[in-house]
C-alpha cells in the first residue's frame, strides 16, 4: 500500500504543468481511454526524456501516434487478460530518434508474445524484457549496431534459432553484457555470440535447462565477467575459457552438475575471484591453479577448501572463505 501512495505521489509530481513541457512523462492507462491530448493528437511533439506508460488488461492496439524526439528511455508496463497472447510494441518507436534505453516489463501471471519489433532502431543503447515471449535467438534480423547491453528476465526466448545468413553478432556487434536470468527455456547459445568481440560480460543465471557454452568462447578477448550461477544442468567449461586472460570474476555458485573445471585454467592470468559455492560434484582441481597468481579470493564449503591447498600454500594473499549451508529445519514439521 505504502509503495502504492509513493507511486502515485510521484506520477501527480510528475504530471504538473503543461504536457508538451514535461521532461517526465508517467501514464497510467485504464483499458484504451487515452488521455485527450493523445487522442486527439494536440501538443506534441512532446519534450519528455523519461516516458512510462502502463496499461491493464482492458488494453487493446493499435497505439495512437506520440511524437517524442527527445526521448531518451521508455518504460512499457502491461498486464494482459487471459485470452491476449501477444502485446505489441508501439510504431512510434520507430521514430524516437534519441531513444538510448527501452524497458519491457510483463506483469502478468502468463508468458505473452512481444510483436512489432521492426519497430526497435539501432540507436538503442540499452534493452531489458520481463516475462514475455522473445525471440533472442533470431534477433539477428535486426540491426542494433549501438546496442550495448540487453537483458532477459523470466523470459522464453530459445523459440526459435538463427539462420546462417541472420546472426546475432551482425545484429548487436558492439554489446558489451549479456544478462540472461531464470529463462528456464534457453539450452545453449548460439555459437556467433562469440563473435561479439566487445562483449565484457556473460551473466547467464538461474537458467536450469541450460547445459553448455559455446566450445570458440576463448574468441571473447574482451570478457571480464562470467557469471553462471544455478545453471543445475551444467556439466562443464569449454576447455577454450582458458583463452579468457581478462576475466576477474569466475562465478559458478549451485552448478550442481559441473564435475571439472578446464585443465588449463591456469592460464586465465587475470583471475581474481572464483565463487564455487554448491558445487556438488567437484570433486577435484587441475594442477595449473598453481599459476593462478592473481586470485585473491575463493567462495567454497569446508570440504572443497582443502582442494584449493597447493595454491594457498605457495600464495599468500588468497582468501579461501567458507560457505556455511543454513541448517535445514525440516525436523521440525
Amino acid at each position: 500500500m505504502q509503495h502504492d501512495l509513493l507511486r502515485e505521489l510521484a506520477i501527480m509530481e510528475c504530471n504538473q504543468g503543461e504536457v508538451v513541457n514535461r521532461e517526465r512523462l508517467i501514464l497510467d492507462l485504464m483499458g484504451n481511454n487515452f488521455p485527450n491530448w493523445w487522442r486527439e493528437q494536440k501538443q506534441q511533439p512532446l519534450c519528455a526524456r523519461l516516458v512510462s506508460i502502463s496499461t491493464d488488461g482492458k488494453f487493446s492496439t493499435p497505439w495512437p501516434n506520440l511524437e517524442l524526439p527527445v526521448v531518451k528511455a521508455l518504460v512499457l508496463n502491461f498486464r494482459t487478460n487471459m485470452q491476449t497472447k501477444t502485446y505489441a510494441l508501439p510504431e512510434f518507436i520507430a521514430n524516437s530518434s534519441m531513444l538510448k534505453a527501452l524497458i519491457v516489463t510483463n506483469y502478468s501471471f502468463f508468458p505473452v508474445e512481444l510483436g512489432n519489433f521492426h519497430v526497435i532502431r539501432s540507436n538503442l543503447r540499452r534493452i531489458r524484457f520481463e516475462r514475455v515471449t522473445v525471440p533472442f535467438l533470431s534477433m539477428g534480423k535486426l540491426c542494433l549496431h549501438d546496442l550495448e547491453n540487453i537483458s532477459f528476465f523470466m523470459c522464453d526466448i530459445s523459440q526459435a534459432s538463427t539462420s546462417n545468413n541472420a546472426k546475432i553478432s551482425d545484429a548487436m556487434p558492439n554489446l558489451k553484457e549479456l544478462d540472461i536470468d531464470y529463462c528456464n527455456d534457453l539450452v545453449r547459445l548460439p555459437d556467433d555470440i562469440c563473435e561479439i568481440k566487445p562483449l565484457q560480460k556473460l551473466s547467464i543465471t538461474n537458467c536450469h535447462n541450460f547445459s553448455a557454452l559455446p566450445e570458440q568462447i576463448g574468441q571473447l578477448a574482451h570478457l571480464e565477467v562470467v557469471r553462471l550461477n544455478s545453471c543445475t544442468a551444467l556439466s562443464r567449461l569449454p576447455d577454450s575459457i582458458r583463452s579468457l586472460q581478462n576475466v576477474r570474476l569466475l562465478d559458478i555458485p549451485e552448478c550442481l552438475n559441473l564435475t571439472a573445471l578446464p585443465d588449463q585454467i591456469g592460464k586465465m592470468v587475470s583471475l581474481c575471484r572464483i565463487n564455487m559455492r554448491g558445487c556438488l560434484k567437484l570433486s577435484r582441481l587441475p594442477k595449473s591453479i598453481v599459476k593462478l597468481r592473481n586470485l585473491r579470493k575463493v567462495v567454497c564449503e569446508e570440504e572443497k577448501a582443502i582442494l584449493w591447498g597447493p595454491l594457498k600454500n605457495t600464495h599468500s594473499l588468497l582468501d579461501i572463505t567458507l560457505f556455511e549451508e543454513e541448517p535445514s529445519l525440516d525436523w521440525l514439521e
